[in-house]
């Protein structure tokens, strides 16, 4: 059983930080808060970390995770962002929104064989700190095991993970709802409704998602 390292979000400091990035960058898997649920990622480029959040959540292969960017302007470097994805990605990141989006073809390789990268920008103040200091995006998903629900408590979280990963960054009771995700890879379609609804979405594009 692997000895796992427990952080309270409250009481991280920068430094804490900075050692939680540097961990995940050289491979570690962590457990933390996100703008909606817990989270369980690992740096974008560590494929053995990756396999290993797979194993640990019983996850399909066929089922990519999301990348985590610090910003915009990071996220431009791994994808092309067409007219539609500008203006959803200006109206709503950081925040609860994950744009699945052509790679650019030095960045393939984080999108593992899948067509697309799912990508987003927190919101969550830890989550940015940790993205602006880690060497590259995070390769992250649900803190959970497939097919059970997501959650949003400290104790099933503790209770799966602990001894499993490398760290837990305990944040509290969270979200329920999770991010919406809109597939731009053709044209725009809703794939998951989550705190942004499909009317606002729409709005925002300027037209209807296909069907």
């Amino acid at each position: 059983m692997k000895q796992t390292r427990i952080f309270r979000r409250a009481a991280l400091t920068e430094a804490d930080t900075a050692y939680l990035a540097q961990q995940l960058a050289q491979g570690a898997v962590g457990v933390f808060p996100t703008d909606t649920v817990y989270g369980i990622g690992t740096g974008a480029r560590c494929e053995e970390a990756v396999a290993e959040i797979y194993r640990l959540k019983a996850r399909p292969e066929r089922q990519p995770l999301q990348l985590l960017f610090a910003s915009t302007e990071r996220a431009r470097e791994a994808a092309y962002f067409s007219p539609q994805a500008q203006r959803l990605a200006q109206a709503y990141w950081p925040g609860a929104l994950t744009l699945i989006l052509p790679p650019l073809a030095h960045a393939t390789a984080l999108a593992r064989g899948f067509a697309g990268l799912g990508i987003r920008v927190p919101k969550d103040d830890f989550l940015s700190r940790l993205l602006a200091v880690t060497d590259g995006p995070l390769a992250c998903t649900s803190a959970n095991v497939h097919g059970q629900p997501v959650w949003t408590e400290e104790a099933p979280v503790l209770r799966a993970f602990e001894g499993k990963a490398d760290f837990i960054v305990l944040g509290g009771t969270l979200s329920p709802t999770a991010s919406s995700v809109v597939d731009l890879m053709r044209r725009p379609r809703l794939l998951r409704e989550g705190q942004l609804t499909r009317a606002e979405l729409e709005k925002t594009l300027g037209e209807p998602f296909a069907v």
